[in-house]
């Protein structure tokens, strides 16, 4: 799903912007991941502080957190370089997704996750 999604946004910018739809796709896939990471951090500290466990501090939480999206930044970066993307986009079938919808996916994440941690 989320290969699909790096080649539709690599191959909506590859025409305007050339090599640097490489860095705008990248950038977008890491923040969608890192967009679903902070909706299920965020759903998973509300819950805990709704049932009243401590699992762990604010602080390490959110640095937790931090070494997770350094992580995953990591291996998009790795992922999504060289041979890996060309084998992707001569596989998967160019299907028009609209890219104002492929932008608001994560910014709809971003939302929900600022909601969940504003719960008492």
């Amino acid at each position: 799903m989320l290969d699909r999604y790096y080649i539709t946004v690599f191959n909506h910018y590859k025409k305007a912007f050339g090599r640097r739809s490489l860095s705008i796709a990248l950038s977008y896939i890491n923040f969608l991941e890192l967009s679903f990471i902070f909706v299920f951090a965020a759903f998973f500290k509300a819950f805990a502080k709704q049932m009243k466990i401590e699992v762990m501090s604010s602080t390490k939480f959110w640095v937790l957190l931090s070494l997770v999206a350094l992580f995953i930044m990591a291996k998009n970066w790795m992922r999504y370089n060289g041979k890996k993307r060309t084998i992707l986009n001569a596989k998967l079938k160019h299907k028009q997704t609209s890219i104002l919808l492929l932008w608001l996916l994560p910014l709809g994440c971003c939302a929900l996750a600022i909601i969940l941690l504003q719960v008492q």
